[in-house]
């Protein structure tokens, strides 16, 4: 126990080249993963809140219920999908690679960004999008103009995705696996170095972990109530 401490104060007393390593590599994996399910799952969801179709409730359902779906059993689908041998692609050559981390992060991630984004797009009056109908802007303008109104909402969506994404495990063990240097993760390297018999580097890696989604979300409050103090008076006005 007093070697782990030890080693956990060396790490946070010095530059540990490795340690730096991994924490890049997961923010730019989970920050790519983010990006990329706001790429799709915006115009998804901006369908699903200003379009009226057969199907509508059903289809809500499917994105929220996806929410929760267990990394473990979808790492393990895309394990099967990218497989070298036996999966459908499996010829792309991806599995144990970070574009493979990005890939099923995304997938992950991208019910809650539909889901999220879609409460925050229908919490917007729609009178907003008659009256810039009204005003002669066309569908895609009018869209835009709810997209500006909802913008928080969305906002939040993305950072509630990032930390999904960055705080996984299943999925970068099934198709990152465990390549030093490659693919290891501040989740996957928590866990190998405590196999390792490294409990100074698991820990560090953990608070590293925690510290990254702590300053985001504190980050994220401080600008809420910033934007709330700045927007209250023009609320409430009737002038």
């Amino acid at each position: 126990m007093l070697n782990g401490l030890n080693a956990l104060l060396q790490l946070f007393f010095s530059i540990n080249p490795r340690i730096l390593e991994i924490t890049l590599r997961s923010l730019f994996v989970s920050g790519s993963a983010a990006l990329i399910a706001a790429l799709w799952g915006i115009p998804i969801a901006t369908i699903i809140a200003m379009k009226d179709f057969h199907g509508k409730f059903l289809v809500k359902t499917v994105f929220n219920s996806l929410m929760g779906i267990p990394t473990v059993a979808l790492g393990f689908l895309l394990f099967l999908t990218f497989s070298r041998e036996s999966g459908p692609l499996g010829f792309l050559r991806l599995l144990y690679t970070p574009t493979a981390i990005i890939i099923g992060e995304a997938v992950l991630i991208t019910p809650i960004i539909v889901s999220l984004v879609t409460a925050a797009i229908e919490a917007v009056d729609p009178e907003i999008a008659n009256l810039a109908r009204t005003l002669g802007a066309s569908e895609s303008q009018a869209s835009f103009a709810v997209l500006k109104e909802a913008l928080e909402g969305i906002f939040l969506a993305g950072i509630a995705s990032f930390n999904r994404a960055i705080g996984e495990l299943g999925i970068a063990q099934f198709v990152g696996g465990f390549i030093y240097g490659e693919t290891e993760l501040l989740t996957t390297g928590i866990w190998i170095e405590l196999q390792l018999g490294n409990p100074g580097t698991s820990i560090a890696l953990m608070i590293i972990l925690l510290t990254i989604v702590f300053a985001i979300n504190l980050a994220l409050n401080a600008i809420q109530r910033m934007r709330g103090r700045e927007w209250k008076p023009s609320l409430y006005s009737k002038t």
